[in-house]
């Protein structure tokens, strides 16, 4: 247990010892959450031999996770005084060094568990604590946070969710205006243990890199929500990577009633530039084309999207586009070894976002409610991107395509348990990439505690 969480586990002794009052126990609540995860990468085609040496082309790995959060209420008075919890455990049910997908037992770990050499570990597991107080509608918190911000966005693909550690204020003392702003000092990665500093694709290292990279302790953000009426929302929000990049985001959503369903529009915009060392240190550079033979540099990029969704009936029809242009891939908070960015392109696979990509989207979606199925529905989606800027092309390609089929049970002694299928297919002809098939199976259950 690290410093801050284990301050934060004294003062929630102390803490409880004096609430005895309501609301601190009284409105808390815990459950405990399943999870079933089994994942497989088929990457069929290595574009090198030096490639198809250096890792597997087929990896595998299952694993059964068990997730506690507990939230506490608040004490009396002024300023009411929290704390929340969540417990992660995850146990390896299947893998092999074969499979595991980290052939060099290398710092960074495989699909789903941390390694030991080129191994998966038997288990892992980790406390979160985070204090809190709140004073009207205002709301600050100390300790594990897992933020879901345009400039931050923890990522929960694998079988345990991706945590940070830092403090966050939340406020909504003013009508339909939501204001968060916060610092962060570590993250702890969805298949790890441990906390680690931060950094971005280029200077973190790689996947496949012994090499640990370059990182910060320090990531500023702040932003708000403003709901201009009940359809329309704007945002903006600024995030900044110490001596990595600084970010702005311009958001806009509207959901306007045409004829018998609503279309949703969503735009967004991100301005990204270089911070720090980013600027001229190459050892802090990250990926993009910058002319030549020359693949990294200073953050430069400029992304934006639109997104339409047309729903009606159980149907959700939708198509979007997205430009990425600079010298600079976008870039967000990579550690190497997954995770989020809050781009309309964030797809099971890839990201969408290097220098120079356009992009184009189709989707659709059903919920199966409309015809009697409550809890079943099915999503398909298709994005292109071309247009990438590389060494050899200025014109690189690539697609991917998603499906995603869930059922959730709605009554009986199953009511809750969660199915999921999850198949990816990825395809490009980007110098030195390859090709990938990927499969996941989930399971989940969240049981109440109190």
């Amino acid at each position: 247990m690290n410093k801050s969480n284990f301050a934060i586990a004294i003062g929630l002794g102390v803490l409880v010892q004096n609430a005895g009052a309501a609301g601190f126990l009284e409105d808390s609540t815990a459950s405990l959450k399943l999870r079933n995860f089994y994942i497989n990468n088929d990457n069929r085609d290595s574009a090198t031999a030096a490639q198809k040496a250096a890792g597997q082309n087929y990896q595998a790995e299952w694993g059964q996770a068990f997730r506690i959060d507990f939230t506490s209420g608040y004490t009396q008075g002024p300023v009411g005084f929290g704390i929340d919890a969540v417990g992660l455990l995850g146990i390896k049910l299947d893998s092999s060094a074969d499979k595991h997908g980290n052939p060099t037992g290398n710092a960074y770990s495989g699909n789903i568990f941390p390694s030991d050499g080129n191994k998966a570990v038997d288990d892992f597991s980790s406390l979160g604590l985070t204090a809190k107080a709140k004073f009207s509608k205002t709301e600050l918190k100390l300790g594990t946070l897992m933020p879901q911000t345009p400039v931050l966005v923890s990522n929960d693909g694998r079988l345990l969710p991706q945590t940070w550690q830092g403090e966050q204020i939340t406020t909504s003392d003013i009508k339909d205006l939501t204001l968060i702003g916060g610092q962060i000092e570590q993250v702890k990665s969805r298949n790890s243990s441990n906390n680690e500093n931060l950094s971005i694709a280029g200077a973190n290292g790689g996947a496949n890199n012994a090499i640990s990279g370059k990182t910060s302790n320090k990531f500023i953000y702040f932003g708000g929500d403003y709901k201009l009426s009940k359809d329309l929302v704007v945002q903006y929000y600024y995030g900044n990577l110490e001596d990595f990049y600084k970010q702005n985001f311009l958001g806009l959503t509207h959901n306007w009633a045409v004829g018998p369903g609503v279309l949703k529009s969503d735009f967004r915009y991100f301005n990204s530039k270089d911070d720090g060392a980013n600027g001229h240190d190459p050892l802090y550079y990250t990926t993009g084309y910058y002319g030549g033979n020359v693949t990294k540099g200073k953050v430069d990029n400029n992304l934006y999207s639109g997104l339409f969704l047309y729903t009606v009936g159980g149907h959700t029809f939708g198509g979007g586009y997205q430009s990425s242009n600079g010298n600079s891939d976008f870039p967000w908070l990579n550690q190497g070894d997954g995770s989020s960015a809050y781009i309309i392109t964030d797809m099971q696979i890839q990201k969408f976002g290097r220098a120079g990509e356009k992009t184009w989207q189709a989707r659709y979606s059903y919920d199966f409610a409309a015809v009697g199925i409550s809890g079943a529905t099915a999503g398909l989606v298709y994005v292109k991107g071309d247009g990438i800027d590389t060494p050899s092309t200025s014109n690189a390609s690539e697609w991917e395509r998603d499906l995603t089929l869930s059922y959730v049970v709605q009554s009986g002694a199953l009511k809750g348990l969660g199915m999921m299928w999850k198949n990816g297919m990825w395809r490009n002809n980007i110098p030195n990439a390859r090709q990938q098939d990927e499969n996941r199976l989930i399971l989940s259950y969240t049981l109440p505690l109190f």
